[in-house]
């Protein structure tokens, strides 16, 4: 088969395609630190992928471009058939809420808010609330009898399993995990991933999970260093 022709079916599958994306960031000193370079970067529709590497390397960086939270200084961000960096910021508020899952390292649960009003406010930036979902999957991941206790009545691995609720209440067409586990112990994070991988396949969504935890990228299928993939990265690395 025609190398070019692969190529081809290869961007039409995708359901995330990143093209020459470029970010910086202003220094102290008033330079410019180029934080991520990525030429090429690609997910498939219902895709779950790990990707390892090291804290302060850019990865939250560049999943917050993915998320359209950044806007990046050039290149393409195609998710969906929609480019993301030329959307108005209402525009990727709403595809954010929408069609993005994110599950944040610190969990980001609002403090003056229950379990359920935490996913049912997920799902009103949607347009999407839905109590007996949001119930669901409260049920689902093991809170059916903690809908009503804030965030501070919860253990650390009861707020990341809330946060994996929230990040699944509207059906997203992908979800990006940025450091999961990095506050659980083993034990919460096993069960952590297993809910996270559970969840995105129920609802078929492709999922971007970064670690700098070997063992938790390791996991999955498709897995690889953000050494390889970001080049301002490795450019650094070796000045």
């Amino acid at each position: 088969m025609p190398t070019g022709f692969v190529a081809m079916v290869a961007l039409f599958m995708s359901f995330l395609e990143v093209r020459d994306l470029r970010k910086s960031f202003v220094s102290p000193e008033g330079g410019h630190g180029l934080v991520v370079d990525v030429e090429n970067f690609s997910i498939a529709e219902g895709e779950l992928c790990g990707m390892r590497g090291e804290s302060g390397s850019g990865k939250t960086t560049f999943l917050h471009l993915l998320a359209g939270i950044l806007r990046p200084d050039s290149g393409s961000i195609v998710l969906d058939g929609s480019e993301v960096s030329k959307l108005t910021e209402s525009a990727r508020d709403y595809l954010r809420a929408s069609s993005i899952g994110y599950v944040f390292q610190s969990f980001n649960l609002l403090q003056g808010f229950s379990c359920l009003e935490n996913v049912l406010l997920a799902m009103a930036f949607a347009d999407n609330s839905d109590e007996s979902r949001a119930k669901e999957l409260l049920d689902r991941v093991g809170l059916c009898h903690r809908l009503n206790h804030y965030p501070s009545q919860l253990s650390i691995g009861q707020q990341q399993r809330v946060a994996l609720a929230r990040a699944l209440a509207n059906r997203p067409k992908l979800v990006l995990a940025d450091e999961p586990t990095g506050n659980l112990d083993p034990a919460n994070a096993r069960i952590a991933l297993n809910l996270l991988r559970e969840l995105c396949v129920d609802v078929g969504a492709a999922l971007l999970l970064v670690s700098h935890d070997e063992k938790v990228v390791s996991g999955f299928d498709k897995n690889f260093d953000w050494k390889d993939l970001n080049r301002a990265f490795a450019q650094a690395m070796k000045e």
